[in-house]
């Protein structure tokens, strides 16, 4: 099955895109999705999450909710302590991203294809999961606005954030293909130059 990595700065749609990826039938792994389910379902996980974080990261309720603002202080302004959290779940959302691809290959080989949708694509080391990869690009005014709207959150809190992730030039630089999401560029045409030259690089 052939792997297509797909990232994006917030705001830039990249769930979106891989939305209308999924409607023609294309698989996507959500990791982002996948990697809060991991940390709410797995015991273990909790366990080592616990240890290194403290006893207040889980809501004591026993229910698994994960205890976000305890997390964001442990790791805010620390990268020692955030390479410790990462250590742990990523090796976890990457076994389980195996799991699933493999439940979903067919003999068809390289005629399949699948999306590995990730925020912290290459951040994370999961870019080499991946046989292509793809990001997602807009403006950034319009990512700002897109976020204030969809989050009911304030510019300074989204430029925050924008600037804590890596630089979306690095993203589109790093990235195999590049699919504009601007509200003026349609995405159809794009999406089809991008799977014509995915299948064209994996013909054979």
């Amino acid at each position: 099955m052939v792997v297509i990595g797909m990232t994006g700065g917030i705001g830039c749609g990249k769930s979106y895109v891989s939305g209308k990826m999924k409607l023609r039938g294309i698989p996507v792994y959500d990791s982002d999705y996948r990697a809060k389910l991991i940390t709410q379902t797995s015991p273990a996980i909790q366990m080592e999450l616990t240890r290194l974080v403290g006893p207040t990261l889980y809501c004591p309720c026993g229910c698994g909710v994960m205890q976000k603002e305890v997390l964001a202080r442990f790791i805010f302004g620390n990268p020692e302590n955030m390479a410790k959290v990462n250590a742990i779940i990523h090796p976890r959302v990457k076994a389980d991203f195996e799991e699933w691809k493999a439940k979903r290959t067919s003999g068809s080989g390289s005629k399949d294809f699948c999306i590995l949708e990730s925020a912290i694509l290459f951040e994370s080391g999961f870019d080499s999961l991946a046989d292509f990869t793809v990001c997602v690009d807009a403006p950034l005014e319009l990512r700002i606005q897109r976020c204030i709207m969809r989050d009911d959150t304030t510019r300074q809190a989204v430029e925050a954030r924008i600037a804590s992730q890596m630089a979306q030039e690095e993203k589109c630089s790093r990235a195999d293909f590049v699919i504009v999401n601007d509200g003026s560029r349609a995405l159809e045409p794009q999406i089809d130059a991008l799977m014509a030259a995915v299948a064209g690089k994996t013909q054979g």
